[in-house]
């Protein structure tokens, strides 16, 4: 069922994701930034393309058979490797693919294209279609997807992908945050950023400890924990300890590569 070492299309007959970079921040020796793969039905979504990701993405996907990407915020751990892929869909060989939708916050394209080029042109707009997320409810896919605000200093959203009675719910980049643990209420898998660990004068709004992730995780009654966009000069091994000190359900590490079928 996996299509790791091809760029074929398979339908999968579960919630399958695929971690393809975990780093916070910046990429670490063994990941890219973030960015994980979503596949049901046959149809591929990315949420999150961050710096690095679209080389490891190849290994798990075909190049040209993501049909969507979400991006979380704006932030370039998060969104930096759409100009990369601008160029891999403007520029290969037979002529450009078809554009594909990218659900991001407002100024997204805008945003993109600066970082694309100096001389900012129309490149990014003709490889992706962008559309504004708000919070709330709609459909991408495949996929009932619930959107809400996260507690982070740029404006950063929170995803809950439903489909054929299984949940994934991330709470891409946020501090502690009522709105995490609705969109994660009673979701099969929670997968949530754990970037800092436990100590004295944390920075408010911003970043989850381990102990924080599982605290959510524990408010919403997710079915699983899934710790990732852990910075790569932490103890990872201590995040997972202080995550399953506050949840009794199963915490994991993401890492690249990583796979969980929601069945």
């Amino acid at each position: 069922m996996t299509c790791a070492g091809g760029p074929g299309r398979r339908s999968l007959t579960v919630v399958r994701l695929t971690v393809i970079g975990c780093s916070g921040s910046f990429p670490g020796p063994d990941s890219p930034g973030s960015c994980y793969l979503v596949e049901a039905d046959g149809f591929r979504l990315l949420l999150d393309l961050g710096n690095g990701a679209l080389g490891a993405l190849q290994r798990y996907c075909g190049l040209y058979d993501v049909d969507a990407i979400c991006l979380s915020h704006l932030h370039a751990d998060h969104c930096l490797d759409l100009c990369s892929y601008t160029v891999a869909r403007l520029y290969p060989e037979g002529g450009a693919r078809p554009r594909i939708p990218v659900y991001g916050p407002a100024g997204a394209a805008e945003r993109m294209t600066r970082a694309y080029s100096m001389e900012p042109g129309p490149e990014v707009r003709a490889a992706f279609s962008f559309e504004t997320l708000a919070p709330g409810r709609g459909g991408i896919g495949p996929f009932r997807v619930t959107t809400g605000h996260m507690n982070h200093p740029v404006e950063t959203f929170g995803f809950r992908l439903e489909h054929g009675g299984r949940c994934l719910a991330y709470s891409a980049d946020t501090g502690e945050s009522p709105s995490l643990e609705s969109l994660a209420r009673d979701a099969d898998l929670l997968l949530c950023e754990a970037s800092f660990l436990d100590g004295p004068d944390l920075p408010p709004d911003l970043h989850l400890t381990g102990r924080q992730a599982g605290e959510h995780a524990k408010r919403a009654g997710a079915g699983q924990l899934l710790l990732t966009h852990l910075v790569p000069w932490n103890d990872r091994e201590r995040s997972l300890a202080e995550a399953a000190q506050a949840f009794d359900g199963p915490v994991t590490l993401a890492a690249s590569g990583h796979v969980v079928d929601l069945s």
